[in-house]
């Protein structure tokens, strides 16, 4: 690997670590700036897809509203690679907490993955996708799969 790409991947890396601590503060201002303006997102909830930062926005928004503070955010296998002005990572990615009505919640993990562009030497996420497994038969998400 060059320096450069090393450089690369750990800003990548950062920026992953960026945003993991702000989703865990709820701090939805640090968490968008780890965003582009059109992000385009395809999440686990309706819709299919969710387009813009207003829209990222918004669904951070409901998310952050379900729970109390703080989140818990794990990330597992993260894998970066990164080229001269794109990069992709994928990892596990799992959030849990107490929700607002007092439940506590271990969660689900989701397949995650992120698409970067190096824009102002700034790795920033212009798509994201959270996606978990589905039961093909019953149409059942499966929510219960440990990595």
């Amino acid at each position: 690997m060059t320096p450069r790409k090393s450089h690369d991947e750990d800003d990548v890396r950062q920026r992953i670590d960026k945003l993991s601590e702000a989703i865990r503060g709820k701090d939805l201002d640090r968490v968008m700036a780890c965003y582009t303006p059109d992000v385009v997102s395809f999440d686990v909830e309706a819709p299919l897809a969710h387009v813009g930062a207003a829209a990222k926005r918004r669904n951070w928004e409901r998310v952050f509203a379900a729970y109390r503070s703080p989140l818990g955010y794990q990330i597992r296998n993260l894998s970066i690679t990164v080229g001269v002005d794109v990069a992709f990572a994928h990892s596990l990615n799992r959030l849990a907490g107490t929700l607002t009505n007092g439940v506590e919640t271990d969660g689900f993990w989701v397949r995650a993955t992120v698409c970067l562009r190096k824009i102002d030497d700034e790795w920033l996420i212009v798509h994201d996708q959270a996606s978990v497994p589905l039961d093909v038969e019953t149409g059942s998400a499966l929510l219960h799969l440990e990595p």
